[in-house]
C-alpha cells in the first residue's frame, strides 16, 4: 500500500504576518488525520539585528514579538493532532521563545517536548575571524566597529534530528528558510542526507511554503491583470508531499487567494538568484527542470527539482551599530498644494543649513515618484502633473541622535513656520542596524538540539 502524502502547511511568512492565518492551515491538516507539519518563517536579516537589539537590552527578549499571538490559537489543537510545530520565531533567542512555548503549552495542561537548536550565534566563536565577507571591502561599515551579533544560517539537520528524537515543537533561531520545511520532511520520510534529489525536492517545498500567502496570492494581486479572490481571508499554503519528493501545493478548502500557475512560478523565482544553484546549507537547489501541473482548482503538483552537492560554506548575518535614523513628514492638501509640500521641502533643507546641521538627507513628496526617485530628487525636478490634490512632505534625516532629532524638530515647527494649511505631522527617531553577510567555513559551523527541561534556566 502506497505510503499517504505527509502534509505541511505554513502558519506565517514573516515577521508580523497575520496572527490567524494557521488556524484554518491546522484545522485542514488535522482533519486528514494523519498528522503534519506546520511552519513559522518570522526572521528576516533585519528581523534577526532587531532581535538581538532587543537581546542586548532585555536578555529575556530577543524573539518575535508576535509569538504568543501566532501559537496562542493553534497550540492546542496542533499538538492534539499530532502536528509539529517549527519555527525560527526564537531569532535572537531561542531559549526564551522556547520557555513562552512551554508556559503557553502549560496553560492548557500541557507538556510537549519542545527541542531547541543552537549553533548559529558564532559572535564569539573564532571561526568568524576567518570568515569572509561576501560583499566586498567597500560595502563594510566602519571598520572599527564591532558586530553586535553573528548568526550563521543552518541547515534541516538538527530539525531533522530533534523530530526523530520526539520532539514536538522545534524553535530555531537562524536557519535557512527552507530548512524549516524540509527538516520535518526528512524525519518523516527518512531521506538519505546523500540523496540529493529529493533533498532538493524537500528544500524546493519549504521555498514555495515559506513566505506564507505569497504563493497563494499575497504580493501577487494587481486588480484588473492579476485578481485574487478574498485577500481579507486569503488562505495560507499547504503541501501535500509524497515519499518520491512530488507535492501538491493547496490551501484549506473555503479560504480565500488562489494557488495556480501563476502563483506558484512567482514563488518559484522569488529571491533564488543563480536558477540552476539556489545555494542553501543543505543542498545546491536547481529549479531549470521543475514542472508545475494545474491538478484542479487551487492544487499545483511540482515536480522535478535536481540536487547537487551543498556548498563548502555557509552564509552568515552579521548585525553592527548603524546611525540614527528619523523619519518625518507633514501634508498638504487642494489648490497648489504641490507647491506648498515643495516649499515645506526646500525650508527645511535651508533651516538646517542655517543650523549648521549636517544629516544625511532624503527628501520626497508623497504623491509625486516619490518610489522611483533617488535622494536628490532628480524625477521629481521634471515631473510635470497636477498641482491641486494630496501631497506629503517626506524626510529622512541619517547621522548622530542629537542632529536627526532636531533635524526632525524642524519638521514640526513648520505647522506655524511653513506654508499654509501643513497638517498631519509624524515623526519617529530610531537607532539603525547595519548587517553584511560574510561565508564561514562548514566544517567550523557545530548545530545541535536540546531539549527544554524544567530546572533550565
Amino acid at each position: 500500500m502506497a505510503q499517504q502524502p505527509f502534509l505541511i502547511g505554513s502558519g506565517a511568512g514573516f515577521s508580523g504576518d497575520r496572527v490567524d492565518a494557521a488556524i484554518p492551515v491546522i484545522a485542514a491538516i488535522a482533519a486528514a488525520g494523519r498528522g503534519g507539519a506546520i511552519i513559522f518563517e518570522t526572521l528576516g536579516e533585519r528581523t534577526l539585528a532587531l532581535g538581538q537589539a532587543a537581546r542586548h537590552a532585555d536578555p529575556s527578549r530577543g524573539y518575535e514579538p508576535l509569538l504568543s499571538q501566532f501559537l496562542g490559537p493553534i497550540l492546542v489543537p496542533a499538538l492534539e493532532a499530532g502536528i509539529t510545530i517549527v519555527g525560527n520565531f526564537g531569532a535572537a533567542n531561542p531559549q526564551a521563545a522556547a520557555r513562552v512555548v512551554a508556559d503557553l503549552a502549560r496553560a492548557h495542561g500541557l507538556s510537549p517536548r519542545i527541542a531547541v537548536i543552537s549553533g548559529d550565534d558564532m559572535l564569539d566563536d573564532p571561526a568568524f575571524a576567518d570568515s569572509q565577507l561576501w560583499e566586498g571591502d567597500a560595502a563594510l561599515p566602519d571598520p572599527q566597529t564591532a558586530p553586535i551579533a553573528v548568526n550563521v544560517y543552518l541547515g534541516a539537520r538538527s530539525i531533522a534530528d530533534a523530530i526523530t528524537a520526539g520532539a514536538q515543537v522545534v524553535v530555531t533561531g537562524r536557519v535557512a528558510d527552507p530548512a524549516l520545511a524540509l527538516g520535518p520532511l526528512v524525519a518523516h520520510f527518512g531521506w538519505d542526507w546523500d540523496d540529493l534529489d529529493r533533498i532538493a525536492a524537500g528544500t524546493l517545498i519549504g521555498h514555495l511554503l515559506e513566505c506564507g500567502s505569497q504563493v497563494s496570492g499575497g504580493y501577487f494581486a494587481d486588480p484588473g491583470f492579476k485578481d485574487v479572490p478574498d485577500m481579507a481571508g486569503i488562505g495560507f499554503p499547504i503541501a501535500e508531499v509524497s515519499l518520491d519528493g512530488s507535492a501538491v501545493l493547496t490551501k484549506a478548502p473555503g479560504s480565500g487567494g488562489r494557488i495556480d500557475l501563476a502563483t506558484v512560478k512567482e514563488q518559484l523565482l522569488y529571491e533564488i538568484h543563480d536558477p540552476a544553484a539556489y545555494l542553501t546549507p543543505d543542498v545546491t537547489l536547481d529549479v531549470t527542470g521543475v514542472r508545475l501541473a494545474q491538478l484542479g482548482p487551487d492544487r499545483v503538483q511540482v515536480t522535478g527539482a535536481r540536487g547537487h552537492s551543498a556548498p563548502d560554506r555557509l552564509k552568515a548575518t552579521v548585525s553592527y551599530p548603524g546611525e540614527w535614523l528619523g523619519e518625518a513628514g507633514i501634508s498638504y492638501a487642494g489648490p497648489n498644494a504641490r507647491a506648498r509640500a515643495e516649499l515645506a521641502a526646500r525650508t527645511i533643507r535651508e533651516r538646517l543649513a542655517l543650523r549648521g546641521l549636517t544629516p544625511r538627507i532624503r527628501t520626497d513628496i508623497l504623491g509625486t515618484v516619490s518610489v522611483f526617485d533617488n535622494d536628490e530628487g532628480t524625477l521629481r525636478e521634471h515631473l510635470v502633473g497636477p498641482e491641486a490634490g494630496d501631497f506629503r512632505a517626506h524626510f529622512a534625516f541619517g547621522g548622530d541622535e542629537k542632529t536627526v532629532r532636531a533635524a526632525c524638530q524642524e519638521v514640526g515647527a513648520l505647522y506655524c513656520c511653513g506654508p499654509a494649511g501643513g497638517g498631519g505631522a509624524r515623526i519617529h527617531v530610531a537607532p539603525r542596524f547595519v548587517t553584511r553577510s560574510r561565508m564561514i567555513a562548514r566544517d567550523k559551523v557545530r548545530p545541535k538540539f536540546d531539549f527544554l527541561t524544567e530546572d533550565r534556566p
